[in-house]
């Protein structure tokens, strides 16, 4: 039987993230093979991942981060079983790792078959689901660009969000990490007007002009009437024409022309667990 060192166990633990005794149990089994124990660890995961695949994964960890030349961000969410694992800090430091990674695709299909450590990010979800003992999942994979992009993480990592402004000019920054603590705060459908969907607009149509027939309005009146309160719609559930949070005298649009007359929003991503 080959001997197990401290050492060998604690390589195999920085290779696979893996628990101590799950790491020297593998090794034993492979007797000291690094591939094999490896591989034994990998079967082990995918053994507990079929196992939880029906299960709920809503708890974990919402990242954002942003290229060095902040002209593209990324968000993702990756999810687990229970807050306790989601507030773990080696959890959020792989959640955090992936999300840089993911700064180099476009898709979240291409970020999974990527090489994280080693093996595919799909891998070593499955393979952290066996030393976890929960099913881990990229839920959320967002891709924004832009002039200038700016993100903001909600304590707990909670939720993430990304904003794009449409020209990188003195207090950019600061600017866009505002709006985009907007976005988490107040969760807008649409960036504008036209990014809201015209089944959404028929909807609320109805639904006010039904309000306003158990009122007793007039039929000849609804249409105005109605048309107004899809105005209001738009300034609570649209970014751009919502109040500004910090400042509730003017509308997100016109903060952002009070750091610049030309600057708009050009975009944003919001991911949140649940």
């Amino acid at each position: 039987m080959a001997t197990i060192t401290a050492a060998d166990v604690n390589k195999l633990r920085t290779i696979t993230g893996a628990g101590m005794m799950d790491c020297k149990k593998a090794l034993v089994e492979s007797e000291g093979d690094f591939d094999l124990a490896i591989e034994n660890l990998r079967k082990k995961g995918q053994k507990v991942a079929a196992n939880r695949s029906d299960r709920e994964s809503t708890e974990g960890a919402a990242i954002a981060v942003v290229n060095a030349d902040k002209t593209a961000g990324v968000v993702i969410t990756l999810n687990c079983e229970t807050d306790f694992v989601g507030m773990n800090e080696s959890f959020v430091k792989m959640a955090t790792e992936m999300a840089h990674l993911a700064l180099n695709f476009n898709t979240k299909e291409e970020f999974l078959a990527s090489n994280f450590n080693g093996i595919t990010v799909a891998d070593k979800l499955i393979e952290q689901t066996g030393v976890i003992g929960e099913k881990l999942e990229i839920r959320t994979f967002e891709k924004l660009e832009g002039a200038f992009i700016g993100f903001y993480i909600h304590s707990g990592n909670k939720i993430a969000t990304l904003v794009a402004l449409s020209a990188k000019v003195d207090g950019a920054e600061e600017a866009a990490r505002n709006v985009a603590m907007q976005a988490a705060a107040m969760n807008p459908i649409a960036l504008n007007e036209a990014g809201v969907d015209a089944a959404v607009i028929e909807k609320e149509i109805e639904i006010a002009k039904d309000l306003l027939r158990q009122e007793g309005k007039p039929e000849a009146m609804l249409e105005n009437i109605s048309k107004g309160k899809i105005q209001r719609f738009y300034k609570d559930n649209t970014l751009v024409n919502q109040d500004y949070i910090k400042d509730g005298s003017m509308n997100v649009a016109s903060y952002v022309k009070s750091i610049d007359k030309d600057l708009i929003v050009t975009g944003f991503k919001r991911a949140a667990l649940g």
